[in-house]
């Protein structure tokens, strides 16, 4: 498991179309509040013949917020540029100038072997030339995923492909949408993506090869108005969690803070996460009951646990009480 709070501090990830103007004035005024990151989309979400414009009009946004932040003391998010090109990493970083330090990372769309080196070396590149830490982000949305013949060898393929790069992945995502459409599935709000199983098995699969060695990120839940939208966001948030997911891509700023608040560990969960870790090098025994004697903690098995409660702690926050029950 990765040992750095970083990378389980993505959270929710509010995604917009890189050609909304509108995107300047709500991260100067922190009109989403200081719990989530945003992703500036220059792939699906745009016409395939505005894509240039689009990325002049991002550029210009990124440069207005850049500006406003030299003399104001504002939030910012970690901020993600989803594009559909490798060469657009080199050609946005340099037309942003000092503008590009507002940049977290990429995000690379419908990632596969094929088209793993490419980005890696221009991401690569771009930290090198200026300075600092890069990160990238790939969604495994690919239809190739589908077929049982081959999807195995696929995910170690991308596994394999990613592993000169592993420090600078923050997170796997997937495309759960993308996915649905092949089989022609759509999710009402009072059902859960976990619960169509030739998506959740694919879901499962991502975690089994990639989860042990990546953060993987839930995919977006389509609803965010109407009756019952919430509580299903927060229903399939928890299945996300039970399936190995951490944070989960969003569409609306109504979803960050189901997204938070079905991330946050419960008190019972870090009492025995700090239980585990401190636990006595000279003790006999490496089995104990929980502080309430509910259950039962065992060093040797819970310490990976252990380890991602605390740093879901950190990130997300506590519930201040024992009822909430752990998917973890």
């Amino acid at each position: 498991m990765k040992d750095d709070k970083i990378y389980y501090s993505v959270g929710p990830l509010l995604y917009c179309p890189a050609n909304n103007e509108s995107i300047v004035r709500s991260l100067t005024r922190e009109k989403f509040g200081k719990k989530y990151s945003l992703a500036l989309c220059l792939e699906d979400t745009i016409n395939d013949d505005f894509v240039e414009e689009a990325e002049q009009i991002m550029i210009g946004s990124l440069q207005k917020i850049y500006e406003y932040k030299q003399s104001h003391d504002i939030f910012l998010p970690k901020i993600f540029i989803r594009v559909r090109q490798s060469s657009q990493i080199e050609r946005i970083m340099n037309a942003l100038v000092e503008a590009n330090l507002l940049v977290t990372g990429f995000i690379i769309p419908k990632f596969t072997p094929d088209a793993a080196d490419e980005y890696i070396d221009e991401i690569l590149l771009a930290g090198e030339k200026y300075g600092r830490t890069l990160y990238m982000m790939p969604i495994l949305e690919s239809g190739d995923m589908i077929d049982l013949r081959t999807r195995t060898e696929l995910l170690y393929a991308i596994k394999d492909k990613l592993k000169r790069a592993e420090p600078i992945v923050l997170n796997i995502r997937v495309g759960g949408n993308d996915l649905c459409k092949h089989f022609g599935f759509r999710r009402h709000n009072n059902e859960s993506i976990h619960d169509i199983k030739p998506v959740s098995n694919i879901f499962s699969d991502i975690v089994t090869v990639l989860g042990l060695d990546y953060v993987v990120s839930g995919p977006v839940w389509e609803y965010f108005n109407g009756d019952g939208w919430d509580e299903g966001l927060r229903r399939e948030t928890e299945g996300d969690i039970l399936c190995g997911f951490t944070g989960k891509t969003v569409i609306h700023p109504n979803q960050i803070n189901v997204v938070n608040e079905a991330y946050k560990v419960s008190r019972k969960d870090l009492e025995d996460a700090n239980a585990i870790l401190n636990w006595s090098k000279g003790s006999i025994s490496l089995v104990a009951g929980s502080q309430n004697n509910e259950r039962m903690n065992e060093y040797k098995t819970h310490a990976i646990w252990a380890k991602k409660i605390k740093m879901l702690a950190e990130v997300y926050g506590v519930i201040n009480s024992y009822k909430k029950e752990g998917f973890r």
